[in-house]
């Protein structure tokens, strides 16, 4: 049985036989950064020359390539000032040559532009046989220049693959390019060989959750996006894997809770895998299905020559009368409409006259008073010099009999004091004559 360590050495291995063209001295080159360890979790598999650069990857497994942004720096111009680091901010477009995207099957990813971009996927069978010419322009921000490879990829065949059984694990503490590093996927690797104990197993696909319609995770807790890491062997699923789909298990996922899994003390360590999400398929059980679809084509169109434009000899065109239209006719139309809107107000008046000889005698008396009555108000008001009222003259006590001083409205010292008070005896005050009971008058 091969042990987990020489199985990740075959699976750098074949990452190293992917780059062509390269002498004896740069392979020992890669292999030595391969046998390092990177805290940033890329492999480095670019060669250093400035031709096209041809991998091999194999139909049915995961495929992985680093642009370094090493690489691309010496395509740029060094920094002006003498010993300043060249950490040039550079970010990465690739696409299919001629087309503006990349195929279906390869992905790409670039964190932040001081990290590295990495390529990956899985190609198919259908892609044997086809080299596929990615463009990689390299942007430089600081500087804003750009520099262009390309990567030729040539899609292998090989009996081996694709494996017959295939598991699908979703990893919740990972993002994509921390699994996509050879060390990290060594170990997960190693760990699914000690569990499954298969003779031959490989990396079949990473997918992250965002493409299967995952939420971006809050940035609180050092919380990850998720991945799918697709693994395929030769032989049948383990006990420990099929123990998901126990009655027991099934129950405790509908109802949100974790299943109890005996081998995952082995994958806790480093990876929190969910276990409701697994996917185990035995692609030898599986119906093909085949249904007859029309052929899309090449999405090109047909070539119909080159574009002929208009000569510059073009016939002088008279803009006036769309001035006319644009411009005269919606102002005529205003005039009319402010000159009917005039006559209305203006012209079309009642006149107080009129008003006053349609309005009721007993309505213009009772307004006429009201007018009076408010001048008459107003008038008094604006006269300050009048005799103060009969309220705020000199009283007498009706108790004590003495003389109470007149309430006026700028002593507040009083207000204990009734308003109006009996008034008994004033100097001013006018004595009414009365009638005696013999007829006689007297004051």
């Amino acid at each position: 049985m091969v042990s987990a360590g020489v199985f990740v050495g075959l699976i750098v291995a074949v990452i190293v036989r992917s780059v062509s063209g390269i002498d004896g001295q740069s392979r020992a080159l890669i292999d030595s950064k391969q046998r390092s360890v990177f805290q940033s979790g890329v492999v480095t598999i670019l060669s250093k020359s400035h031709a096209d650069r041809n991998v091999y990857p194999s139909a049915g497994v995961l495929f992985v390539h680093v642009l370094e942004r090493e690489y691309f720096k010496g395509e740029f111009p060094p920094y002006p000032k003498a010993g300043d680091s060249s950490n040039d901010p550079i970010t990465f477009n690739t696409n299919l040559k001629g087309y503006p995207d990349r195929p279906g099957w390869l992905r790409y990813i670039q964190r932040t532009p001081h990290s590295d971009g990495v390529l990956y996927g899985s190609p198919t069978a259908e892609h044997v046989g086809k080299p596929t010419i990615i463009e990689i322009t390299a942007y430089n921000k600081r500087t804003f220049e750009t520099a262009r490879h390309n990567l030729v990829i040539n899609i292998m065949s090989t009996e081996e693959f694709p494996l017959p059984y295939q598991a699908e694990f979703f990893i919740k503490n990972m993002n994509v390019e921390e699994m996509l590093a050879s060390e990290v996927l060594g170990d997960f690797l190693g760990a699914v060989k000690n569990v499954w104990q298969p003779e031959r197993l490989n990396a079949i696909n990473i997918t992250s959750a965002l493409d299967r319609g995952g939420r971006v995770p809050l940035p609180i807790n050092d919380l990850k996006e998720g991945v799918y890491v697709m693994v395929g062997a030769d032989v049948q699923f383990s006990s420990c894997l099929r123990e998901v789909e126990t009655p027991q298990n099934q129950l405790r996922c509908s109802q949100e809770m974790e299943p109890v899994i005996s081998c995952d003390k082995k994958f806790r360590a480093q990876f929190h895998i969910d276990w409701c999400k697994i996917s185990l398929v035995d692609i030898t059980k599986v119906v093909a299905v085949h249904s007859n679809r029309p052929d899309p084509g090449t999405g090109v169109l047909p070539d119909i020559g080159e574009y002929n434009p208009p000569s510059e000899s073009l016939k002088s065109r008279d803009y006036f009368t769309d001035f006319l239209i644009t411009l005269a006719v919606p102002s005529a139309v205003a005039l009319v409409l402010f000159i009917i809107l005039a006559y209305s107000m203006c012209c079309r008046r009642e006149g107080v006259e009129k008003r006053n000889m349609q309005t009721p005698d007993i309505q213009l008396v009772h307004h006429s008073s009201i007018q009076k009555s408010t001048k008459e108000l107003r008038s008094m008001s604006k006269n300050r010099e009048i005799a103060w009222p009969l309220s705020t003259l000199p009283v007498f006590h009706p108790v004590s009999g003495e003389v109470v001083p007149p309430l006026h409205p700028d002593n507040y010292e009083t207000t204990s004091m009734p308003l109006m008070q009996t008034q008994t005896n004033l100097q001013n005050q006018i004595q009414i004559p009365q009638q005696q009971s013999s007829g006689k008058w007297y004051s």
